[in-house]
């Protein structure tokens, strides 16, 4: 694969880090798991319909910890299909990918374990992979975007340790979009746009969010548009006249668009024949236990007794946005409730950072945030100058410009305790940004090279960090991440913060999520 392909010794050290982060994360939340009692949570909770043995019992001691809250969900999907009408919240490319690993990969077991017991242990095999991935993904997009090798990496190692760890674990559908949104960019940087608008496409199909990044393609065109008309008189003339440029422009963006959104369509439109068109009821073949649950709970079942939902009626029949509002009272300020503030709380490191990272882009480039990045520069213009590198280069404003549309979304719209690990599986920023501040603002990482070729202010050290990053180079001695942890009491009150923040919800994470108890 294109992406841990190379000599890269920056990729060597960070696929040895991320497998060894996975796996520690495996080995904690089982130790968790056996030492701290399940909470009696309130969650979807569907009955075993088989006799557990041996082995399944000795998995689900190992791994059971990966299928709580809405892992239940996915695992249910990935062995039943879509039974009841709140399953159609979760999108079908994870679901169907772990059944295939279940079913191929995992079929010499079939006699050890039961379906539902291969599905977990498929589930947690794909998401060590894709997060792994995730990480070379991040890494190989930082250097195309940043244009700095030792910011990429320091962010692709604090993604390893994300906040949103314990959902790139257990069975949740995080780690396959982190790689597929973040290979996506990196293929776009590229100019590979056609294998960017199918990894886009993909991504539609395993998260809703994944719509936001046809914003990508979109901007992606208009810049090279706007770009094009600002060119001088010379080069004016080679180009194609206004209307045909135009037209291309539209019609480019329009069918890569579409694209990406055709997973999300088909999708609704499968839930529309199976809950609105007559004659599609399926109940008849759903095993007892499964009728009971929704006897029990409420669930609606797919067009029952020819009984159609309030959605099939609407003049856009969308079931995903009548689940999150009918299911779980996802709307405009309805999470704004004093008994809510808690998980405010706890969304608010991620919130902070956001903010944060978005003051910082615009207040360092205002006129660039102001045209939209439309504009060319005057050395642009005459072909002078090199691109800026690091977090506040030109480069970095649409990505900017989409962290800061999720974080509004979610603050606003959504139950803001996900956003922890909305942001930490859809955008780069909150990983490119900690990185800049600990290059900024950490004496310890001078040394490797930081943004120092183009800051006056630490020339005296350019000889002793060139050295450095030299033997780096050739054989990479000491991981940064290790050497911040290493030497915490020594760290600026900034990397304390910001390393807290990032190890404290890996590890609550594990402890609180795979016990049944309340996180993001």
């Amino acid at each position: 694969m294109e992406l841990v392909k190379g000599r890269d010794p920056y990729l060597r050290e960070l696929l040895r880090f991320a497998l060894c982060c996975r796996a520690l994360a495996l080995l904690l939340q089982a130790l968790f798991n056996l030492l701290i009692p399940d909470h009696a949570a309130d969650a979807f909770s569907p009955p075993r319909l088989a006799e557990p043995g041996v082995c399944d019992l000795l998995l689900e001691w190992l791994l059971g910890g990966l299928s709580r809250w809405d892992a239940e969900h996915f695992l249910f999907i990935a062995e039943r299909g879509y039974v009841y009408e709140h399953n159609f919240a979760f999108f079908p490319a994870f679901p169907l990918s772990v059944r295939a690993a279940a079913e191929l990969t995992l079929w010499p077991l079939q006699r050890l374990l039961r379906l539902r017991s291969r599905l977990l242990l498929s589930a947690a095999l794909l998401n060590s992979l894709f997060s792994v991935l995730a990480a070379a993904a991040l890494y190989k997009l930082g250097c195309a975007a940043l244009r700095c090798r030792r910011v990429a990496f320091l962010a692709a190692l604090l993604f390893c340790v994300s906040p949103a760890n314990v959902f790139m674990a257990a069975a949740y559908s995080e780690s396959m979009f982190a790689f597929l949104a973040f290979s996506a960019m990196w293929h776009l940087e590229k100019g590979q746009s056609w294998r960017s608008g199918l990894l886009f496409s993909l991504a539609s199909a395993v998260r809703a969010n994944g719509l936001v990044n046809a914003g990508f393609f979109a901007y992606s065109r208009c810049k090279c548009f706007a770009l094009q008309l600002q060119v001088g008189p010379g080069l004016a003339r080679k180009l194609p006249p206004f209307w045909r440029q135009l037209f291309s422009l539209a019609s480019s963006v329009i069918l890569t668009c579409a694209g990406i959104s055709l997973p999300f369509v088909l999708f609704q439109c499968y839930a529309h024949m199976r809950f609105c068109a007559p004659g599609t009821g399926l109940s008849q073949g759903i095993p007892k236990p499964l009728l009971q649950l929704a006897l029990d709970k409420g669930y609606r079942l797919a067009a029952v007794d020819g009984l159609k939902p309030p959605w099939c009626s609407q003049r856009f029949p969308v079931i995903y946005s009548y689940i999150q509002e009918a299911y779980w009272n996802v709307g405009f300020l309805r999470y704004f409730e004093l008994r809510q503030v808690p998980n405010f709380l706890l969304a608010l490191p991620v919130t902070l950072l956001g903010s944060w990272a978005a003051w910082t882009y615009l207040t360092a480039n205002p006129r660039h945030c102001l045209t939209l990045g439309l504009e060319r520069r005057k050395n642009e213009e005459q072909g002078e100058g090199k691109p800026g590198t690091g977090f506040c280069c030109p480069v970095v404003f649409v990505y900017v410009v989409h962290a800061t549309v999720l974080l509004l979304f979610g603050v606003f719209c959504m139950h803001v305790q996900v956003l922890t690990r909305f942001l930490g599986s859809s955008t780069p920023i909150l990983y490119w940004f900690s990185a800049h501040l600990l290059q900024e603002h950490e004496p310890l990482l001078w040394s490797e090279g930081t943004d120092k070729e183009t800051r006056a202010s630490l020339s005296e050290k350019s000889v002793l960090g060139n050295s450095l990053a030299g033997s780096y180079e050739k054989g990479i001695s000491e991981n940064p991440l290790v050497r911040l942890l290493r030497n915490y009491r020594l760290n600026t009150p900034v990397t304390k913060c910001i390393l807290g923040y990032f190890l404290s919800y890996w590890l609550l994470g594990l402890i609180l999520h795979c016990n049944f108890l309340p996180w993001t």
